[in-house]
């Protein structure tokens, strides 16, 4: 089987973006661009090996990156040149001499390259030995001329590239070698190297996505920010546990007492994990008050020494127009849904900094967009979003993960009490919401919001 090697062209300056740092260390979503690009391709399990093309003055710092995030598959570390093709001939000539390998280039700067497109670049590599990703062109495009229009191309033949580009190391090696004999080569990527000097070479197109977007402008980083936000990536996928999975972990659970609060609680206990729980009806604990959350952990962080998860679903939903709201329900519902989270944050730093511990809080689908009869919980729902990825990104440091758990509808008693009796096949258990979290609470990641949905494999 020939191996699938990621070249990660992370050699730029960053110059069209006016940042005084190259665009790849621009931090979104708690990281840098350049590490949510290799962590899509660290978990790619079609992936074999990570190499990283890195501007001459910043290799230390990429090295540094290595350690710090623990990736395994980042092999190498190459330095690349002004243009971007030295990038790509420094890749290539590092496996010289090596048998026959598959090399999939991408940039650094497409941090949003989802799961589905490596698996179907690599797929394409088992019978094409050349692979571009295209997306179709939706504006009419002009053939300019100066200050006036020459040609309009038909749209319908027209596509954009992106990137990953997939070839064989012969494929390539030997389109580059043809090209630096002509001394008119001027060529912006690497299919238009194997286009133009391998005409008969046939490049295969793989469906892009629009997200897969190149963080290239000043503007660009308002839109990859949200695109960020907006995006959950997946609840990791079931794997086979056992009731040692846990062993010695100590885990806190607020809002422990009913729905997906008691069956994590439960979950984890299965698996061998101590667990607290506290809520308002099983122990008087009011997220809302700073006092209770501390005096809960501090109390559990005596008893068993030491606390490695904290959960908080608390919650309160009231669906209701907000000018008939009563206002104490609208102060209730944004001291328990918000600042019971900064608070829950903030009281368990100390304890989870020891134990380079996990946070997980929880979202709703409603966050993405305020909804009539939801004003007051779906804007303290976006805040429980931005406010995770914010401390992701701070507490990243001190060993801390904080992530956020982004269910679709689920049936919970705070549901029924809203919606009423709901066909059960229109909904997720709570019970699997719970086996997700569970399963987030072993993840590396940090700063994600992460989904829950029916479909998905659990």
């Amino acid at each position: 089987m020939i191996r699938n090697i990621a070249i990660i062209l992370a050699g730029g300056t960053g110059s069209r973006l006016g940042l005084s740092t190259p665009k790849q260390f621009f931090k979104v979503a708690g990281k840098m661009v350049v590490e949510h690009t290799v962590d899509a391709f660290e978990s790619n399990p079609h992936i074999d090996e990570i190499a990283l093309v890195s501007n001459p003055f910043f290799v230390a710092d990429m090295e540094n990156m290595v350690l710090r995030n623990r990736w395994k598959k980042v092999k190498k570390i190459l330095k690349g040149g002004k243009e971007r093709y030295f990038s790509s001939l420094s890749a290539i000539q590092a496996y010289e001499g090596e048998e026959e390998v598959n090399l999939i280039f991408h940039d650094a700067v497409r941090p949003l390259v989802s799961q589905r497109i490596i698996d179907d670049v690599c797929e394409a590599l088992l019978t094409h030995t050349a692979i571009d990703v295209t997306v179709p062109a939706v504006d009419t495009i002009i053939e300019a001329e100066e200050d006036h229009i020459f040609a309009i191309p038909d749209r319908t033949r027209l596509q954009r590239g992106q990137t990953p580009q997939a070839f064989r190391l012969s494929t390539i090696r030997r389109a580059y070698e043809l090209a630096l004999q002509d001394p008119n080569f001027r060529v912006t990527d690497d299919c238009g190297v194997v286009v133009k000097y391998l005409p008969e070479e046939e490049v295969f197109l793989v469906r892009g996505e629009e997200s897969n977007m190149k963080l290239t402008y000043k503007e660009d980083t308002f839109l990859l920010d949200k695109l960020f936000q907006l995006r959950g990536m997946n609840a990791p996928a079931n794997k086979e546990t056992s009731e040692k999975d846990f062993e010695g972990k100590v885990a806190v659970v607020f809002g422990g007492s009913y729905g997906i609060g008691k069956d994590t609680a439960e979950e984890l206990r299965a698996r061998g994990c101590c667990v607290h729980c506290f809520s308002r009806s099983l122990t008087g604990t009011d997220v809302g008050r700073r006092e209770d959350v501390e005096k809960a952990l501090q109390e559990v962080n005596q008893k068993e020494g030491h606390i490695d998860f904290v959960i908080a679903t608390a919650g309160i939903l009231n669906k209701e127009p907000l000018v008939t709201m009563d206002y104490d329900t609208i102060e209730n519902t944004v001291r328990t849904n918000f600042f019971g989270t900064v608070n829950v944050a903030l009281a368990a730093y100390p304890f989870l900094h020891e134990t380079k511990g996990m946070l997980v809080f929880f979202t709703s689908s409603s966050y993405t967009r305020g909804r009539a009869f939801y004003s007051i919980y779906s804007s303290t729902k976006a805040a429980i979003v931005n406010f995770v990825q914010a401390v992701a990104q701070e507490w990243e440091p001190a060993g801390i993960r904080i992530n956020c758990i982004n269910p679709e509808r689920t049936k919970t008693p705070m549901r029924v009490k809203n919606f009423g009796v709901e066909p059960d096949d229109t909904l997720l258990q709570s019970k699997t919401v719970a086996e997700a979290t569970v399963r987030c609470l072993k993840a590396d990641y940090t700063g994600q919001v992460i989904d829950v949905k029916r479909q998905n494999v659990l």
